[in-house]
């Protein structure tokens, strides 16, 4: 039985300050725990934190998230050590450390407050996505139940899906005439399991999407095809992957407690240079109001890097 998103990123407090969870095989990109999970268990534990050690505070909802990515994570028990950084009448900030097996993996700073209860300057900036986002009415219900509209279709043959298991996990739509240009995915999201993404889904989704990457190659292959006939084999993709450095995470808007079947992911890469590169992400929701932003930094790596054994001098990725 594949564990559902709740279980996937579900944490236990061992005390008033510490928390373990339990990362499953099948939310795992290789070896290693998805990025999104990560980010998704983090805000949970911020969640269970303020909701118990720190409910005074009165601040349950996180704005502000930044994770750096020490080393690579795996599937099984990860602890989560939380220091309280400052405590304010406002806004509060805590660290919390992932470690498993003795090393620090993971270490993250999370700010929050009560956005339910938010006053301050509100000013109209006349932002809008640049390209523009593909054109709405969108059918979700379609989608939901035949997987494609008129314009979104499911995305099918992932490659390498027996080593990104954690992809299989959710449903990716995208344009059906493709994307706008080849630095930008859009896609509608929804989770496999029919849950509804809650506030840590946030996290999740800031990190789960079509690769971008694997686009570029296909384009540059079939480009040098056109100059050149390759021989059979030649053009098939490598397992890459893709590990996060850091991922910082402004979260502008309140999920409803019963969650929300689907959300809308624009993101957009400036540069990849020398095995190196960025990602921008804005999420919005069937309204089309920001739900949050993301940045990554990122790597380009050999796949066999994911599973390579680990050593034991606390290496980094």
């Amino acid at each position: 039985m594949i564990p559902t998103f709740a279980e996937a990123t579900a944490v236990k407090a061992t005390g008033t300050h510490t928390y373990s969870a339990n990362f499953p095989s099948e939310w795992c990109i290789g070896s290693v725990t998805h990025g999104g999970v990560v980010i998704a268990t983090l805000l949970r534990v911020a969640a269970t934190h303020f909701s118990t050690t720190l409910a005074k505070q009165n601040q349950p909802h996180t704005i502000i998230l930044q994770a750096q990515f020490l080393r690579r994570t795996r599937a099984g028990l990860a602890t989560f050590t939380v220091q309280d950084m400052k405590l304010g009448h406002r806004t509060s900030t805590i660290h919390i450390s992932l470690t498993q097996d003795g090393r620090e993996e993971v270490v993250a700073y999370l700010t929050n407050t009560n956005m339910s209860s938010e006053d301050g300057l509100t000013l109209q900036t006349e932002w809008s996505p640049n390209p523009p986002l593909p054109a709405r009415p969108i059918d979700l219900a379609k989608l939901a139940a035949e997987g494609e509209d008129a314009d979104w279709v499911v995305l099918k043959d992932l490659p390498f899906p027996e080593l990104r298991k954690a992809v299989n996990r959710v449903r990716m739509h995208v344009p059906r005439n493709g994307q706008v240009q080849p630095n930008v995915i859009d896609e509608w999201v929804r989770l496999e399991s029919g849950e509804c993404f809650s506030m840590e889904g946030i996290g999740y989704v800031s990190d789960m999407w079509p690769q971008m990457m694997e686009g570029l190659v296909r384009r540059q292959q079939e480009a040098d095809a056109k100059k050149q006939p390759v021989k059979k084999g030649d053009d098939e993709l490598a397992w890459l992957w893709y590990p996060t450095l850091t991922l910082n995470l402004d979260i502008k808007k309140v999920i409803p407690p019963e969650g929300v079947e689907w959300l809308h992911v624009r993101v957009h890469s400036k540069q990849i240079k020398n095995g190196r590169y960025d990602y921008e992400v804005v999420v919005f929701d069937d309204t089309g109001d920001i739900v949050a932003l993301s940045h990554h930094v990122a790597m380009v790596l050999d796949g066999s890097r994911n599973t390579a054994k680990r050593g034991t001098d606390k290496s980094k990725i």
